[in-house]
């Protein structure tokens, strides 16, 4: 986020990439999911992903249970 707001405070895109360790390609990945975000923003898409994360876990685990358990009432 602090990288966005140097940029958009007229640091050349270069030059920010080259302090940061990044690539420009980078850079430009992170204005596209974070511009025009604010910090709060981030960290509560952050954990709504991690969030969405646990719930596919959750689902795939009951699925699989679901499918054992249906394998051994046709073998019965």
């Amino acid at each position: 986020m602090a990288a966005l707001k140097r940029v958009e405070g007229e640091l050349p895109v270069p030059e920010m990439c080259r302090e940061l360790g990044v690539s420009s390609a980078t850079q430009y990945k992170w204005r596209a999911k974070f511009g025009g975000m604010y910090t709060s923003m981030i960290s509560r898409m952050k954990e709504l992903e991690d969030e969405n994360r646990r719930l596919k876990k959750m689902y795939l685990e009951e699925k699989l249970k679901a499918e054992i358990a249906n394998e051994y009432l046709a073998k019965k």
